[in-house]
């Protein structure tokens, strides 16, 4: 019993969580967002992110673009209410009354301007809200996950992919690390106080610090041996050649049979489970390929199952409303929208880990670390 609750004590110190944890927990907000329209959850759903990233990220680079990737999905909102305005054809309640520009013959069923209602509107806000809001959750993760864990946690048959993801990922962190920093430099500085002339010299160190970056990641790429696989025989690579195509055509016409409601269950539960196991069973054969060792690899815990359990709740939540609640997760635009008891609480799950995950090492002063 008390080697129990040494090991619960020892969970809840300083730490950073393992990366898969917050990535699960991430990816259950996102689905959360793509089985609804509702712009009451999809609203709860970004303050939940939000609640989390400010209570448990850390002091990293990569843990201040959280702002970056709420900008990008207001960008997206707007351009897709931009979208709807240019080329909505939804009848309803006239807001403006705008020219409508002709078209060809040729082009049937688009129309230019014309009067704006309020369900177009209100159907591109819903829209853009979705898309914005599974950005956001991206984001969440991205600032609480370390990349560089995250890489080590992948099998070895997706480490060259998972470090070019990870790279891809990790692009805004280090633009908003380099923003800051040059935005220091500056304030220091006297300069140039013309609008033209501070963005050059804004940008230009921008962009040679990003490309120094991209200097220094190729060569310790290469020096640390990515691309190199070790030999593998003939036979081995034919049959994980084999094992991965059984294993495409099985995920995809289990999907499939999943979708389709005439297919029966069992038919589509066994063609899952055997895209899954040969799936399985070929990563594993690939990773023979990738020689690499693992430093002291990050330990699994309760607070990282704590997490993960949280995120998956949530989608499952979500994928329930979606399903026996039709009305709360897709709302018409012709009246407002509303929420249940059981949407809520699927929602707000997902502020346990503000509770449940250590505080990050990162965030403590250098006096409190030692302590």
């Amino acid at each position: 019993m008390s080697t129990l609750v040494r090991e619960a004590a020892v969970a809840r110190l300083p730490r950073d969580l393992h990366p898969v944890a917050w990535w699960v927990w991430a990816i259950g907000l996102a689905a959360y967002a793509s089985f609804t329209t509702n712009p009451l959850l999809l609203l709860l759903l970004v303050g939940v992110a939000a609640v989390v990233v400010a209570a448990r990220r850390g002091e990293q680079p990569w843990a201040r673009a959280f702002r970056l990737y709420v900008g990008l999905a207001l960008f997206i909102v707007a351009t897709r209410v931009l979208f709807r305005v240019l080329l909505g054809a939804v009848p309803g309640h006239v807001l403006v009354d705008l020219p409508e520009i002709p078209l060809p013959e040729w082009v049937l069923g688009i129309r230019l301007l014309g009067p704006l209602t309020r369900e177009a509107l209100l159907a591109g806000l819903y829209d853009g809200m979705r898309l914005g809001v599974i950005v956001i959750c991206v984001g969440a993760a991205n600032a609480l996950a370390n990349p560089k864990r995250l890489l080590r946690s992948l099998p070895p048959a997706l480490y060259e992919i998972g470090t070019a993801v990870v790279v891809a990922v990790t692009v805004l962190p280090q633009l908003a690390e380099s923003v800051q920093r040059v935005r220091a430099a500056q304030r220091l500085r006297a300069g140039a106080t013309g609008r033209v002339k501070r963005l050059r010299r804004f940008l230009v160190p921008v962009l040679e610090d990003a490309l120094e970056r991209s200097m220094a990641l190729a060569a310790g790429m290469d020096t640390r041996g990515y691309g190199r696989t070790a030999g593998v025989p003939v036979a081995t690579r034919r049959v994980t050649s084999a094992l991965m195509l059984v294993s495409l055509v099985g995920l995809c016409a289990g999907v499939y049979a999943v979708l389709d409601g005439t297919t029966p269950g069992w038919l589509a539960a066994s063609m899952l489970v055997l895209g899954v196991g040969a799936a399985a069973v070929g990563l594993r054969l690939a990773g023979r390929r990738v020689t690499r060792t693992v430093y002291r690899p990050d330990r699994w815990r309760w607070p990282e199952v704590v997490v993960a359990l949280s995120g998956v709740l949530v989608a499952a939540a979500g994928w329930w409303v979606a399903r026996d609640q039709v009305p709360v997760a897709f709302p018409g635009v012709s009246a407002a929208p509303e929420v249940t008891l059981t949407a809520l609480a699927g929602v707000l799950v997902g502020l346990v880990p503000a509770v449940a995950a250590p505080v990050p090492s990162s965030s403590l002063v250098p006096e409190e670390a030692v302590a």
